[in-house]
């Protein structure tokens, strides 16, 4: 489901651009496999090794926001079976 006109899709579109060009070099060293929520619209994020508690303090904060929800170092917030942890070759 969207959030104002945008989809699910341009969320998460959104949502890498900032990780990649704004917080990647910031954020992955030290906190591989940490859950990060980011507000699309202004670019504040939450980390936590619980994602539940990230997302809450996300929504506390703007509870109408666009939040884009990633596990650092990984490809999907959670897993099921194996697998799902990027290649570092």
């Amino acid at each position: 489901m969207g959030h104002e006109g945008l989809s699910t899709e341009e969320i998460a579109i959104r949502g890498r651009d900032i990780y990649e060009n704004n917080l990647r070099q910031q954020l992955e060293p030290g906190n591989d496999g940490k859950f990060l929520v980011i507000d699309i619209e202004t670019g504040e994020y939450e980390i936590d090794e619980d994602g539940d508690a990230a997302s809450l303090r996300a929504r506390n904060k703007k509870p109408n926001g666009m939040r884009y929800g990633m596990r650092i170092g990984y490809r999907a917030w959670g897993q099921l079976g194996m697998g799902g942890k990027r290649s570092t070759s």
